[in-house]
């Protein structure tokens, strides 16, 4: 068993012992089994709470209201408002408000988050979910654009966003992060999808079509009859009526296996961001598909989507991806001719057919359906702007929940309105259930047959319970905050090896249980991996650690750390880190991505930026040899100084002289600088190898209020005119 003290890793300007941070631990037994004991906020069965908008004729939010001037009804009898708040989207209050209004208070929503403290600014989490299964190929190329815009333009510094599709080609990027690198590659991977019901069969039906046959609308299925008897003049109109029946209940089968298939996607997201604190917007986005015939199975999941909103904080706003729609075919469509104008009738239906779904999702949890528009990204961006701000109601439920008489949960209704003020719009959820109703069952998958050769490999031995903890934690798609764990990954470039990522792995040592014996000590194992683009693992690491606090140091200065290091090619990675307490069972977990650039190419880069501190009290920089206090959870004090560490490669040198690089320091905070240093000349006078020249700063962070921040540093080479830079982020306690 390796035994070590809380330490952090240094890394001195030498060589900058470069970054070889901390030394791969070896593998050990793994720790007993116990029970993880996370838990997540839920609406509480003391209190029922929905978010409620209010807008003026010119859109604009109404402010200042109070709760005696809304009236909330559910199933059409009046409720009581017993709490109410004015919410601003995407702070920390945030979320102590909806835990206050789900009858939990302030200490639940910490309790969630596994007691640590909440972050100072959070910002906004924002979902495009892209239903690529009813998709045109122009409306994919507009929706990548729109997506794109919002990367680019609207995502702030706090946000994190994902691009989920509904047939799952996004594939291992569909996760929420804020790296605007794996959010551009997830919509590059947006292409069309879309099914096919065309049976060959002439004249084609579409599925409004096939829906007007099964509701025995007599004009549309003269027309196909007809059609059918032109082209086998000795069939008998009873029989040709049949196979017309019979070819819309196949099309309208495959219509709604298709559709089945996007929602049960969408309810399975939206279900899975129910653990993060806050309100989500979840944009729907689908050329439209169809729900009018007489199975109710798609309505019923709408519903089931929609209470899972409500219990997730989700609220949809649906996208029609064609845009403006003219209800008139182009010529790219194949379409039945209709002289006679027979089918008018249900064709004019076809475009709000078609929308239905989009209002329904919408309405039912509080978005809106944005249709009929080409300027896609700009009702993206006023959709983000109207949600900013709500109000959250709460009332107490009357006796125990009531159900259907199939004994299933009762879907309620809810209106909200303003008293005396009929002319104000007022958004709200439509509904829900009144106990969590059944989950959807998972769909089957087709079992693989393996077929047993002699010679092969022996069964895997199986994972112990401490064991499976680990592997649990490290593969869920959200972070564990039971035991908090901090991630901290960075690449620099190696002249024998290449690109070398380094992982930095730390867990709260409060948080770990300390056993007395021979000596005080705690057990906990850690387990990671790095995965590329595709989900593919290209390196594992791992080890059981027992550390016993060290005297000499102030606890508020100890910290258990793992390091790790590996060679890695230029690509998009990720990082998952995972740490189970042996003795109570906790687990954490922390992901993160990281781009490693091609340093091969002679372009002007830089290295991941090492961030570390360097106390009120400790040595000044010049008084002491020159080195970083890695931080693995970049979280400092106001009174400290914040340092970091750089590595500029390939930098041009003219003829004999040295390179000519300018470096911009700059400090940001909600997108905005709040610091910019002058502009500097990067001294590379001492540097033994000027293909990478070290650059090492501090900056006193006294002058900073306490939120969250970004420090980017900028390379000028000033012979070759270009630029590189690099961002890392940090939190001021």
């Amino acid at each position: 068993m390796l035994s070590r003290t809380f330490y952090r890793p240094r890394i001195a300007h030498a060589l900058i012992a470069a970054l070889y941070l901390l030394a791969p631990a070896r593998a050990q037994q793994p720790a007993p089994p116990a029970k993880d004991d996370e838990e997540v906020v839920r609406i509480s069965t003391d209190l029922v709470q929905t978010d409620v908008m209010v807008f003026d004729k010119s859109g604009k939010f109404v402010d200042g209201l109070k709760p005696d001037q809304f009236e909330l009804r559910v199933d059409g009898k009046p409720q009581q408002v017993v709490f109410f708040e004015r919410v601003e989207a995407g702070t920390v209050n945030e979320d102590a408000q909806i835990a206050a209004a789900r009858g939990t208070g302030v200490g639940a929503a910490a309790k969630a988050l596994g007691g640590v403290a909440l972050p100072l600014d959070r910002g906004r989490t924002v979902v495009f979910f892209v239903d690529d299964l009813h998709l045109s190929p122009s409306s994919a190329l507009q929706i990548r654009k729109t997506i794109l815009r919002f990367i680019d333009d609207e995502i702030g510094q706090n946000d994190e966003a994902a691009v989920v599709s509904a047939s799952g080609q996004v594939g291992f990027l569909q996760q929420l992060t804020d790296n605007k690198t794996v959010l551009r590659a997830a919509a590059g991977r947006l292409s069309v999808r879309s099914y096919n019901i065309r049976d060959g069969q002439t004249p084609v039906m579409t599925e409004v079509q096939a829906a007007a046959v099964e509701s025995n609308d007599q004009s549309v299925i003269d027309f196909f009859a007809e059609a059918l008897i032109r082209e086998t003049p000795f069939m008998k109109r009873e029989t040709a009526e049949s196979v017309v029946r019979s070819r819309a209940t196949n099309i309208l089968q495959q219509s709604n296996a298709v559709a089945a298939n996007t929602l049960y996607t969408l309810g399975s997201v939206v279900r899975g961001f129910g653990p993060l604190p806050g309100r989500k917007i979840l944009f729907f986005i689908s050329d439209g598909f169809l729900v009018e015939n007489g199975d109710t199975s798609l309505r019923d999941r709408m519903r089931l989507i929609a209470d899972a909103a409500a219990r997730a904080g989700v609220v949809i706003y649906s996208l029609d991806a064609q845009g403006l729609r003219t209800g008139q075919h182009d010529a790219s469509e194949s379409v039945s001719v209709d002289p006679g104008g027979r089918l008018a009738q249900t064709d004019m239906r076809e475009v709000s057919a078609m929308q239905s779904p989009l209002f329904t999702l919408a309405n039912e949890t509080g978005g809106r359906a944005l249709v009929n528009t080409n300027a896609l990204g700009r009702v993206v961006s006023g959709a983000l702007k109207e949600t900013s701000l709500y109000y959250l109601l709460a009332w107490r439920p009357e006796g125990a929940a009531t159900t259907t008489g199939s004994g299933s949960p009762k879907y309620q209704h809810i209106e909200v309105g303003v008293r005396g003020r009929p002319e104000l719009h007022v958004i709200v959820r439509r509904g829900f259930f009144n106990a969590p109703p059944p989950e959807p069952p998972a769909r089957a998958e087709k079992k693989k047959k393996v077929d047993k050769k002699a010679g092969d490999e022996a069964e895997p031995r199986q994972l112990s319970a401490a064991e499976r903890d680990l592997v649990s934690a490290l593969h869920a798609p959200l972070p564990r905050a039971a035991l908090p764990t901090s991630l901290a990954v960075g690449f620099f470039h190696d002249q024998k090896i290449g690109a070398v990522l380094c992982v930095s792995v730390e867990v709260d040592s409060e948080a770990l249980t300390f056993q007395q014996g021979e000596k005080r000590h705690a057990d906990f194992g850690v387990l990671g991996a790095v995965l590329d683009d595709r989900g593919k693992t290209v390196a594992q690491f791992g080890q059981r650690l027992t550390v016993a606090p060290n005297p000499a140091t102030p606890e508020s200065q100890q910290h258990v750390s793992y390091g790790f290091q590996v060679p890695l090619a230029p690509g998009l990675y990720q990082v998952r880190a995972a740490a189970r307490d042996e003795q109570s069972g906790r687990t954490g977990s922390a992901m993160q991505w990281l781009e490693v650039p091609d340093l091969n190419k002679s372009q002007l880069s830089l290295s991941s930026i090492f961030v570390g501190e360097r106390a009120a009290g400790e040595l000044k920089s010049e008084d002491t040899p020159k080195s970083v206090l890695l931080s693995t959870g970049r979280r400092f004090q106001r009174t400290s100084y914040l340092r970091f560490l750089t590595f500029i490669y390939n930098a041009s040198a003219v003829a004999a002289a040295k390179p000519d690089i300018a470096l911009q320091i700059q400090i940001f905070r909600d997108d905005q600088p709040v610091f910019t240093a002058p502009l500097s000349r990067l001294k590379s006078e001492e540097a033994a190898d000027l293909s990478r020249i070290p650059y090492l700063a501090e900056l006193n962070l006294g002058t900073f209020p306490s939120g969250r921040y970004v420090l980017q540093i900028t390379a000028i080479d000033r012979a070759a005119k270009t630029t590189a830079s690099q961002r890392a982020s940090f939190i001021i306690e």
